[in-house]
This record gives structure tokens, sequence and C-alpha cells, in this order.
């Protein structure tokens, strides 16, 4: 178990550090009902991790995902296409960044934060950890990983759970500020949310970059092995 979690926490970490899941709570954090919007966001984005992860673990699991402890070639073959999309994802963020930081844009659906209903912002939060660019491709990372271990079920229920604690943190310190910071947090999430903004899309071509070729890296051992 010990030898997958460290393939785990690194995919874990790639998904917590993602500057626009940070910028959608804080400013769900700043509605009117902050404090249980931010609540239900941080549980949409853990349900959408936990069932991509388990989705992944139940087809990697009985599909042979581990042949005499060592990966089945089609985990490798995974994991080389998913590299190649995140490189894919990164070149195109690149391109996408603004010359001066301080003209970055967000997203035009981030100006509706504010008018979502609580069932919607649960949703958001579910979405964007299911369905992002980059998340998506590191949880269903860590499931083949988990599931090509060979472990038995309860150490990758384990696994899977310390996958998803990690890759919440990026959401759980902002709203642990907001919880127990009070009026000074309103000042502080927004420095960070400014900063987050600006500096988004590059911090996103960087990690598309990283991850993508730790990926493909790990893809080509697989099938070279």
């Amino acid at each position: 178990m010990g030898a997958v979690l460290g393939d785990v926490l690194g995919f874990a970490a790639g998904v917590a550090v993602s500057p626009l899941p940070v910028i959608a709570v804080i400013l769900v954090l700043a509605t009117p009902r902050g404090r249980l919007n931010g609540i239900l966001f941080t549980v949409g984005w853990i349900l959408g991790l936990c069932v991509l992860g388990a989705v992944t673990l139940a087809v990697a699991s009985p599909a042979d995902a581990s042949a005499h402890e060592h990966p089945a070639t089609w985990v490798g073959a995974l994991k080389l296409a998913l590299g190649l999309l995140l490189l894919f994802f990164g070149a195109r963020q690149w391109r996408r960044r603004p010359k001066d930081p301080s003209q970055a844009k967000l997203p035009k659906w981030m100006g509706a934060i504010d008018r979502l209903t609580p069932v919607k912002v649960f949703g958001l939060g579910t979405a964007l950890a299911a369905l992002n660019a980059k998340n998506a491709p590191l949880t269903i990372a860590a499931g083949a990983a988990i599931g090509s271990a060979g472990l038995p079920v309860g150490q990758q229920i384990a696994s899977l759970a310390i996958f998803v604690v990690i890759a919440t943190l990026g959401l759980l310190v902002p709203l642990g500020v907001f919880l127990l910071g009070g009026e000074r947090a309103r000042t502080t999430l927004g420095n960070w949310k400014d900063w987050a903004a600006q500096h988004n899309v590059a911090v996103m071509a960087v990690l598309f970059f990283v991850l993508g070729l730790k990926l493909l890296g790990d893809g080509i051992s697989v099938l070279t092995s």
C-alpha cells in the first residue's frame, strides 16, 4: 500500500492545487448563504472525486489491472493517453495566458455564483471535481494506480479515501479560514481570490505540463518493462 500512496499522493496534490475551484469556493463563501453553500460545494467536490475514483476502481480491479504484481499493459496505455491529454491541455493553456496577469478574466459562469441555489452549488462542486480537464484525468490515474496494485478491497478504499482528503485540501483551507477567521477572513480570502485569478492560467499550464510528463513517464515505464 505504501508504494501505491507514493503515486496517489502526487495525483492528489495536483488536484488540490487548482486555482479555479479555490476561486469558486471563495465566491461561494461570499454569497448570503456562504456557510451553507461553502459546505455544500465542498461536499459536492468530495462526492465527485469519490464517484469517479470508485468507478475507476470498479473497472480496474476485476479487469486484470495487475499481472504478477506488475501493472497490466492497458494501465500503462491509459497513463500514457492521460499524460498526452494533460500535455495538450498544458500547451493550450500556455498559449492562452495573458501577457499582463492583471488583465486576466474569470470564466463568465463565475459571475452567476451568487444566484445559484444550494442544490446548484452542490452540483457545481461535483462537476468541478469530476469533469474538470485536469482533475478527471488525475482521479482516473489515481484509481488505476490503486486498482493495478492488487491490494485487498479494504486497502483500496483506504487509498482512495486518502487521495480524496488530500485532493480536497485546496477547498478545506479557504472553508476553514471562513468558518474560523471571523471578519478578517473576508480580506484574506479576497486577497487569495485576486492572486488565483491573476495567475490561474499560468499555474494550470505548469501543472498540466508537470503532471502530464509524470503520467507519460509512468505509462512508458509500464509498457516497456
